[in-house]
């Protein structure tokens, strides 16, 4: 795609690798960000864009790229409210609740008399949300924009959303949106069922790779390789990458394509 160094920084949401695994308070210390295999191409993006390092040890954490603040904004942005509008449109979340906590992000911009003409919740529950998100846009760039001169020099250690005036607004949206969506009984059955499956994926097609690698490969292995693309049966030497590509294979799956093929390894469904 030959990206630029500034949107390869912009898209590093936590520039540091995995050690040491306790974060700090710094928001770009949150999670890690980047794979051992990375780590020469990462030293160059960090190197080229002047990032600093976040502690003076031997591992390895930046500070932000500038505009991997505006990433994280629209990324918390967009799944803080349209996950609490899919909650609604499913019947999660009961209106009378979304509407307080919607009309609560856009008491200064909400035009009642437009609101009170629309004649179904979901019209509703659409307008506000155009209305929360619109504001939380100007919000994040006002929160930006006083904070600009920290943020250029590495020294501003929050998410942009969390120092605007709807914190506690959006606190408790997501604080909604996990008692009646994430944790409602639909959701989290799939989230146990999508454990167990991508678990016995990665065990299948790692144990077949790397029988193959040892040329102790069963029949049910070579046949199990079969069904790697072209690009994953270049085995290598080192384990970690083996383990690293299989990983990478199995997260580029669809959801329904996983979910066949673990049917499939399991003499679930042979037909």
């Amino acid at each position: 795609m030959r990206l630029s160094y500034a949107t390869l920084g912009a898209f590093i949401k936590y520039p540091k690798e995995s050690l040491p695994k306790k974060p700090t308070k710094n928001v770009a210390d949150k999670k890690y960000g980047i794979f051992q295999n990375n780590i020469p191409f990462f030293k160059d993006v960090v190197d080229e864009l002047g990032l600093e390092k976040l502690r003076n040890d031997k591992n390895l954490a930046y500070t932000r790229h500038p505009l991997a603040f505006l990433v994280e904004a629209a990324d918390d942005i967009c799944y803080t409210i349209i996950d609490f509008e899919d909650g609604i449109n499913l019947d999660l979340v009961s209106e009378d609740y979304a509407l307080e906590y919607l009309i609560n992000l856009v008491r200064d911009s909400i035009n009642t008399k437009k609101y009170h003409s629309l004649q179904n919740t979901k019209d509703r529950i659409s307008y506000l949300r155009a209305l929360a998100i619109g504001n939380l846009i100007q919000e994040a760039a006002k929160v930006y924009i006083e904070n600009e001169e920290a943020i250029l020099h590495g020294k501003y250690q929050n998410s942009l959303l969390e120092k605007c005036k709807y914190e506690a607004q959006i606190n408790d949206i997501i604080t909604l949106s996990v008692e009646k969506i994430y944790k409602s009984k639909d959701v989290v059955e799939k989230e146990i069922a999508g454990y167990k499956i991508i678990a016995d994926l990665l065990d299948v097609f790692i144990s077949a790779i790397n029988n193959t690698f040892d040329h102790s490969a069963s029949s049910y292995d070579q046949l199990i390789m079969l069904l790697l693309p072209e690009k994953f049966k270049n085995i290598s030497d080192d384990l970690y990458t083996r383990i690293l590509n299989t990983c990478n294979f199995i997260s580029g799956l669809s959801d329904g394509y996983a979910i066949l093929i673990h049917k499939k390894i399991k003499g679930i469904d042979i037909r």
